[in-house]
């Protein structure tokens, strides 16, 4: 989904994938590596549906920037989102900062405490903003964080239009077994290694939450998921994401990812 942090390969990595042997490390690898733009910037419509079905809806934009290297500030991908609506989330903001090798920086900016809260590594599976989503599963989580096992190397999905899509089963599994969703099972299409289909594991190896895309399409020439849903099956409730614009390579620049923007009124 939208927001997802990225490992890049580099170009030989990428030339010998035609030929190379399909294993849930490769797998995982162009998922993180498939286009999404040297940077974006997406709005979106977030609906919350509690356990009676009643909804709440808010508005929000993303900017992401891809680190093409390590800059000298030890920072690789970006992404800025900030709520515009309703009134009383207005100016939310979450900052993602890749930290290759450690712990990503996340920091979440509250308008009505006027003051930036760092967000710790043990709280990257909480919920964002009272959704089904995590900050993990917002901003993106580190490769080197999972072990991958491929389980079907000839999955299919049927997408919600009725046409069937070749994909990849697999299995990601956390390093760290304290994670309160520590591993997850994810249908990724083989043609264009988006994550289609996902269900999250709680600690007991129950299913705990499902994923799924509602609608792909390719703009710009980049793959993006257009309406998706994250269901709580535990909770009973459900958050659905709906893209209203999707722009990319726009000439964003590291600047616009500080804790200075973040503060930023919402537009």
């Amino acid at each position: 989904m939208p927001g997802a942090l990225s490992f890049l390969l580099s170009a030989e990595e990428s030339s010998q994938t035609s030929t190379t042997t399909p294993t849930g490390d490769w797998v995982a690898r162009q998922v993180d590596a498939r286009d999404t733009g040297r940077d974006a910037v997406i709005a979106m419509r977030m609906r919350l549906f509690d356990r009676q079905g009643r909804q709440r809806e808010r508005t929000l934009e993303m900017q992401s920037l891809r680190g093409t290297a390590i800059a000298a500030d030890g920072i690789g991908d970006r992404v800025l989102l900030r709520f515009s609506y309703p009134n009383d989330i207005r100016g939310t903001g979450l900052l993602v900062l890749e930290r290759p090798g450690r712990d990503d920086d996340r920091y979440l900016y509250l308008p009505a405490l006027g003051r930036v809260r760092r967000i710790a590594g043990a709280e990257r599976q909480e919920s964002f903003a009272g959704s089904d989503l995590s900050y993990e599963e917002i901003g993106g989580r580190a490769l080197e964080d999972y072990t991958y096992e491929l389980l079907d190397a000839k999955a299919t999905w049927t997408a919600p239009d009725g046409r069937t899509h070749a994909a990849y089963r697999l299995r990601s599994i956390a390093k760290d077994a304290s994670l309160t969703y520590p591993s997850a099972v994810s249908t990724v299409r083989a043609d264009n290694f988006v994550v289609v289909q996902a269900e999250v594991f709680d600690r007991r190896g129950t299913r705990a939450k499902q994923y799924q895309v509602r609608r792909l399409e390719q703009i710009s020439g980049v793959w993006t998921v257009m309406e998706a849903v994250m269901s709580h099956e535990v909770d009973r409730t459900r958050t659905e994401l709906v893209v209203t614009t999707a722009r990319y390579n726009t000439g964003l620049s590291p600047e616009a990812f500080s804790r200075r923007a973040l503060e930023q009124p919402a537009r």
